[in-house]
């Protein structure tokens, strides 16, 4: 092989190296696409593929929590995703990337955008809930992160903001399900992440 050809030969194996990393770095649907920001999808369990992620009122007052529809012939709300680094070139949302997630309904009259709650006194788990941070230093409970799982296609979703705070230490987690006067809430700190898959609308 000469010199040319060898050369030719290492740049087309780093040209598909960089693409499958690319393709690897992307959140997929479950039609097999990329998963793109601003467009609407419904956020599902992955184990059962019934139901999703919908507002529920835990206290009997707002802001409404984050939960799993109980009717599970229904695939939950509509929910879009807001990259916290946005390139206006590639509106692929990425594995392990800060994001914000919204759902498209009101909410009595607030944000509807998830939230990192204060931490339950009782279960000591900390509730996702709705509304948006003050924006003060310090706040950063509106970004979410989806990381893969031990299955492809398959992903968990996080709270761990240190794309938005690379200096700051956080007390990250999984988002996982808390069982609570017959509703199903989600919440941080428990030992069983939800994988979920993401469903275009």
């Amino acid at each position: 092989m000469t010199t040319r050809s060898f050369a030719i030969f290492i740049l087309a194996h780093v040209c598909v190296f960089m693409i499958s990393t690319s393709i690897a770095q992307l959140v997929i649907d479950t039609n097999g696409e990329p998963v793109e920001a601003g467009d609407e999808y419904f956020i599902r369990p992955a184990i059962t593929g019934n139901g999703g992620t919908t507002l529920v009122n835990r206290n009997g007052s707002c802001p409404l929590d984050v939960g799993l529809d109980q009717n599970s012939d229904l695939p939950g709300l509509i929910v879009v995703f807001v990259p916290f680094s946005s390139n206006h070139d590639d509106e692929d949302v990425r594995l392990s990337r800060d994001l914000r997630v919204q759902f498209l309904v009101s909410n009595c009259g607030q944000s509807s955008e998830w939230r990192l709650g204060e931490r339950d006194a009782t279960s000591g788990r900390r509730h996702i809930t709705t509304g948006r941070d003050d924006g003060t230093v310090g706040s950063f409970g509106n970004f979410f992160r989806i990381v893969q799982s031990q299955t492809l296609g398959i992903y968990n979703i996080q709270w761990c903001p240190t794309e938005v705070c690379p200096r700051c230490w956080f007390a990250c987690g999984t988002v996982g399900i808390i069982r609570e006067n017959g509703k199903s809430l989600l919440a941080l700190d428990g030992g069983d992440a939800l994988p979920v898959v993401f469903q275009k609308e």
